[in-house]
């Protein structure tokens, strides 16, 4: 059991977002880099990751999928 990168964003609110919509499912998520992303409220300076169990990674990828209507993660 390990955590595997499912997306990665520009914005940590758009990563929050789908990290969200995971869990409402049932899907374990959490973000890398959330807080290093919005130091002194610049954003976007670095990726925020999105993780998941290694084992979650399809169902987690269909569901943002539908969602989102594409892949996870938003430039």
């Amino acid at each position: 059991m390990s955590l595997v990168e499912l997306g990665r964003y520009a914005s940590h609110v758009d990563a929050d977002v789908d990290r969200l919509a995971l869990q409402a499912r049932g899907i374990d998520a959490v973000l890398f880099d959330a807080e290093t992303n919005n130091f002194f409220g610049a954003g976007g300076l670095i990726w925020v990751r999105l993780m998941v169990l290694d084992e979650d990674l399809d169902a987690a990828r269909q569901l943002l999928s539908r969602e989102a209507g594409g892949s996870p993660g938003r430039g």
